[in-house]
């Protein structure tokens, strides 16, 4: 790792991004090194310019993932190396306006109902009945789980913010018979056969894609 890709992150931290939106911004910046084949200090404004005209014009890259890479190369410039460049702020990408894809309540259950590995199933059930974000399922601890009030509690969510959500009981139960098979201390939903233990890996999860399903009215 270079230097200046550590101080990169370092700010990053620093200013309390999440995990992706750190992976999401250094890769930006290495995209723009692959591009140009020089390091990203030592590139001008105008081959910036250039970048993200190659993005918009000849990759035609969607509008959310333009505004994570003008993002992430802003922070680059502008807070690890304090660089204020017109580019930055002229280049901002039409916004679009889709209706996004929510499934019906059966559909939903049909889709979870066919994965077949119990770990994956139980955590996609818990996030579509508890309404939380992929990493928030994946990353749940079993000292999150308050049994008693019939509680989640999420910590560090979107924006570092924590909150406590409702926990149906028969989702209380999935999660208890799904601890009985690892009884692992930290997580509800371990990797198996890691070590040391750590969560279930998100892309094993994500194509199922729970950030399209509607938060259910009741519990399942």
């Amino acid at each position: 790792m270079t230097a200046l890709r550590q101080r990169m992150i370092e700010d990053l931290r620093l200013r309390g991004y999440a995990d992706r939106t750190v992976e999401a911004y250094v890769s930006a910046v290495a995209r723009l090194a692959r591009f140009h084949h020089a390091s990203p200090d030592c590139l001008n404004e105008e081959q910036l310019r250039a970048y993200l005209l190659h993005l918009t014009t000849t990759r035609r890259i969607t509008s959310s993932s333009f505004t994570v890479a003008l993002s992430g190369l802003r922070f680059f410039y502008e807070q690890t190396l304090k660089r204020r460049w017109t580019i930055l702020d002229a280049a901002r990408p039409k916004r679009e306006k889709k209706l996004p894809v929510v499934l019906s309540r059966d559909e939903v259950w049909r889709v979870i109902a066919a994965v077949r590995t119990p770990a994956y199933r139980v955590c996609l059930t818990t996030i579509y009945a508890c309404g939380l974000r992929l990493m928030e399922g994946i990353q749940l601890q079993v000292a999150d789980v308050d049994s008693a009030r019939s509680l989640l509690h999420i910590h560090r969510g979107k924006g570092g913010i924590d909150r406590v959500v409702p926990l149906p009981h028969a989702a209380l139960t999935d999660l208890r018979a799904h601890w009985r098979t690892h009884r692992n201390l930290r997580w509800m939903f371990p990797a198996p056969h890691r070590r040391p233990p750590r969560p279930i890996h998100d892309p094993a999860v994500g194509p199922i894609g729970p950030s399209s399903l509607q938060k259910p009215s009741s519990s399942p």
